[in-house]
């Protein structure tokens, strides 16, 4: 029987989920990517990557354009999607490595409360206090197996062993691209074709354009393209099961490339990420490409809202499934993103619309907005302080750099897509700057944010990441705990989701 139209599926699904069978109810899957940028797949313009199985899947299903994560950092971006909350709605999880608290829920223990067979395969980076796995998850695996590294090892497995007569949630999460590079020494080229040539990456106007920068691009590449490489093959296994159809499949990344400009910042270089849907059963337009805004606290509520699941109280993202059945449906107003802690201490925060207009806030301004300890430590990051020496930086290039910073920046990304044309004292730009500090404010206030007086300080480098710059030794040790960003208004007990 061909699929019900989305709207009346989703009505159907709501007010009648004991009576929708496990063929009926759509499949989840989330590929997700370490440490990816939005414009390093083919399919977004990148000459320099290879990704012909993501290309194919956007070729086939609806491509994002204007999508956004809470944090450009590991453990907070997965935390929050997995709750659907923004990072300092999850208390200590808004900093890197630091755990959910207890009473917060991984919104696929809900799905398998109505039946799902969830799993997850690869790389976690979820952890919670007092965590009960079990509940969440059917069956997880690790990252590793012999010859991969990479994360994504035992995922056509988990497909081909999963139950036939249940409904699937999984989280395959690669360890791709994230550094150091593993993929150079376990590269099957039978499998992934030939390394990227050095030569033929794109360098980002961030980086400067030197020998070390573009081999450290084409490890990074080819790690991508790894990761592409067994997106194929699970769907190809899709495929031979007849389950592809009705499996709805998101591929995305958990923040920006581990690059300079990259990783941690708050403006597009890190937080926008790629996000490719495909649903032969739910995507009305296939093909499509959709400018509308959308949030990865989104997620959480959109995949409950179409397995016919009710959405907890502690989500504060919404369902866009209207945009998979229109691609010009509108959605958000804005989306918030923040960066706290990873490495060095931070506090910075962003909002955006759908027109182009992006508004950093830094409560940090006095020292530069570099990116992790890996960036710092890499290549590209010394081949920048190299021309710094020299006064060679171009405008973008300084910027990775910059130190004091703007305590405000103003961006209208249509004009100024490097997003170097800070408008904050531009006049014709006033009306602009007053909307988003009002929006911020009560974005701040509503969801019980905070910059804390006990902050967690730097734990590496700064010159020179994980090298300490005065002895010449490897940082070793435990790392500085501070207090989280809202912990004096108890924000992981707020739902309140502010403007959106």
């Amino acid at each position: 029987m061909p699929p019900l139209p989305l709207r009346f599926a989703l009505l159907f699904l709501c007010f009648f989920p004991s009576l929708v069978s496990a063929e009926e109810r759509p499949n989840f899957l989330v590929f997700i990517a370490d440490d990816v940028s939005w414009n390093d797949f083919g399919c977004y313009g990148n000459q320099g990557a290879r990704t012909p199985n993501i290309d194919a899947l956007a070729a086939d299903g609806m491509k994002f354009t204007n999508a956004y994560l809470t944090a450009s950092s590991c453990s907070p971006s997965r935390c929050s999607i997995i709750t659907g909350r923004y990072p300092h709605n999850n208390g200590p999880a808004s900093e890197l490595h630091r755990p959910l608290p207890e009473h917060l829920l991984k919104f696929p223990e809900l799905l398998k409360q109505a039946g799902y067979y969830t799993a997850l395969a690869g790389k976690d980076h979820m952890p919670q206090d007092k965590a009960h796995e079990k509940a969440v998850w059917d069956e997880k695996r690790g990252t590793g197996v012999p010859g991969n590294n990479g994360g994504e090892g035992h995922w056509v497995d988990v497909v081909q062993k999963r139950p036939q007569d249940q409904p699937f949630f999984f989280w395959f999460a690669s360890t791709d691209a994230h550094r150091d590079w593993n993929g150079d020494k376990e590269w099957k080229e039978e499998l992934y074709g030939p390394k990227h040539d050095p030569a033929k990456v794109e360098v980002s106007p961030y980086l400067r354009d030197t020998p070390a920068t573009r081999d450290d691009l084409a490890s990074y590449h080819n790690e991508v393209t790894r990761f592409d490489y067994f997106i194929g093959q699970v769907v190809a296994e899709l495929k031979k099961q007849n389950a592809l159809d009705n499996t709805l499949i998101f591929v995305m990344a958990d923040n920006g490339r581990p690059f300079p400009r990259g990783k941690t910042r708050v403006h597009d270089s890190g937080m926008k990420t790629p996000f490719v849907l495909h649903w032969p059963a739910g995507i009305k337009q296939p093909g499509s490409t959709t400018n509308s805004l959308v949030s990865m606290i989104d997620i959480a509520p959109t995949v409950l809202t179409l397995a016919g699941v009710q959405v907890p109280e502690q989500a504060q993202g919404f369902s866009f499934a209207n945009v998979l059945e229109d691609p010009t449906a509108p959605h958000r107003h804005y989306a918030f993103s923040e960066h706290n802690w990873h490495d060095y201490e931070a506090h910075g925060r962003a909002v955006r619309n759908g027109q182009g207009i992006l508004y950093v806030r830094n409560a940090r301004p006095d020292k530069a907005w570099l990116g992790p300890a890996d960036s710092v430590s890499s290549p590209s990051h010394k081949d920048l302080k190299a021309a710094q020496a020299e006064g060679k930086l171009t405008p973008p290039q300084a910027d990775v750099l910059l130190q004091p910073r703007p305590s405000e920046e103003l961006y209208d990304t249509s004009k100024d897509p490097l997003q170097t044309n800070n408008l904050v004292s531009n006049p014709a730009y006033a009306k602009h700057l007053a909307e988003f500090r009002n929006v911020m404010d009560t974005w701040q206030k509503e969801t019980g944010d905070s910059a804390p007086a006990n902050y967690t300080v730097d734990h590496y480098d700064r010159e020179m990441g994980y090298i300490d710059s005065k002895t010449g030794e490897r940082i070793r040790g435990a790392r500085p705990y501070g207090d989280w960003s809202g912990y004096d208004h108890k924000s992981s007990e707020i739902n309140a989701p502010g403007p959106r």
